[in-house]
């Protein structure tokens, strides 16, 4: 593969010459050429930007050079190859691990790395006539210049080449991989400052590792990632909604909050009107509140008509997975909806936790009978922000029993 990179910082590219990059120049697997911008500047102080065309702060690159910089590395007259034009830029697509997968497959690419305010629109309207252009970004954020983005693509990008990794088989289960983050990593020792290795990996029951690792990839990108986080399928109910092909499972996103927020009033208020009284965690909660715990919680949601009519929580807690806050609109409650919910929330804890927990308050008969019959049995009583509580325990079922 061909990579051509311009610059008005040259130096700046200077790693692309160590670690697997530069062994990989060196082994003629990548052909790596990095270019001055000023070389095609044509005053004596080899000027490449300008005020820009309507007012406003910084400067513009100048088309003048970039064309000619672009003219100079292929033939404009010519049916000979052309590359593939990479323009790093906050206001381009974002660049990902299937864009790099895709881009690794070419023979040629060419970055223009931009400063300033950026380069003229008409250098790439002018390129998008005459090569394939891509106007990619790192992520929501502004860099100084277009030669970091450079970098960190074309490492994505060359790492994929064949030859580039001496074992491809690392590549097959890294982050981004089928859409999701990679599973946690340890080494010798199996002990340190106190920290265990999981017990999982060193069983040396290959199966149940790789479900383990399965595992830790969802949780993790549910975790961290949610957005990343495909439809997690479509949720069957009874009576009613029996005919509803549109409810689907998602992981929640951060602007979700107030619809939850608004769902927990709907839910709580019937209970805390036949309790006498409003001290209920659900109710006292504001909107900042609700974001707090959704940055804590692995919190999925069900949406009908565009609005989120069920939702459930969920977060280690010791050895076992504490299941909470799950809610059921009123005007769809009966329809199998929180079973739907709770079952999910146990499938998605992680391999090695043991078992599953509830909280309900005290003297709530129908949040006792919906947990009992989901196989949950009283462990406990406690207190919750002044309120009495039952704590449920639901052992987890192995695969043996």
């Amino acid at each position: 593969m061909r990579i051509d990179i311009v610059s008005i910082f040259p130096d700046y590219l200077e790693p692309l010459d160590i670690s697997l990059l530069g062994t990989a120049r060196r082994n003629g697997l990548l052909d790596i050429r990095v270019h001055d911008l000023r070389q095609w500047t044509g005053d004596r102080h080899r000027t490449v930007d300008d005020t820009p065309y309507g007012g406003g702060a910084g400067m513009v690159m100048r088309p003048e050079p970039w064309g000619q910089a672009l003219d100079s590395l292929y033939a404009p007259d010519s049916a000979a190859a052309r590359p593939h034009l990479i323009v790093p830029s906050p206001g381009g697509h974002v660049f990902t691990q299937d864009i790099a997968g895709k881009l690794a497959s070419e023979p040629w690419l060419a970055f223009a790395c931009g400063r300033y305010e950026g380069i003229d629109e008409r250098v790439v309207d002018e390129a998008t006539a005459l090569m394939p252009v891509s106007v990619l970004s790192l992520g929501d954020y502004v860099l100084g210049g277009g030669e970091v983005a450079a970098l960190a693509m074309v490492e994505a990008i060359a790492r994929l080449v064949p030859g580039v990794i001496g074992n491809e088989e690392s590549l097959r289960e890294e982050s981004h991989t089928g859409g999701l983050l990679e599973y946690p990593v340890y080494t010798k020792p199996p002990s340190w400052r106190g920290r265990e290795v999981p017990e999982v990996l060193r069983s040396g029951n290959h199966p149940e590792i790789r479900r383990w690792r399965e595992q830790q990839r969802r949780q993790r990108t549910a975790e961290r990632r949610p957005d990343l986080v495909p439809d997690q399928g479509m949720v069957e109910l009874t009576g009613a909604l029996a005919h509803r092909k549109d409810l689907r499972l998602t992981s929640a996103q951060p602007g979700d909050a107030g619809e939850l927020l608004t769902l927990a009033r709907a839910c709580w208020l019937p209970e805390a009107e036949e309790q006498g009284s409003f001290e209920i965690p659900a109710l006292t909660e504001d909107l900042a509140d609700v974001q707090r715990w959704m940055a804590d919680w692995l919190t999925w949601v069900v949406r009908m008509d565009g609005r989120i009519v069920g939702s459930v929580r969920a977060r280690r807690a010791g050895r076992n997975f504490d299941i909470g806050r799950l809610m059921v609109a009123p005007d769809v409650q009966g329809c199998g909806l929180g079973q739907a919910l709770m079952q999910h929330a146990e499938r998605s804890a992680p391999a090695e936790l043991t078992g599953f927990t509830v909280f309900a308050r005290a003297h709530s008969p129908r949040h006792e009978r919906l947990y009992r019959r989901a196989g949950y049995r009283v462990s406990g009583h406690s207190q919750f922000g002044g309120v009495a509580t039952v704590e449920l325990f639901k052992p987890r079922r192995t695969e043996a029993g």
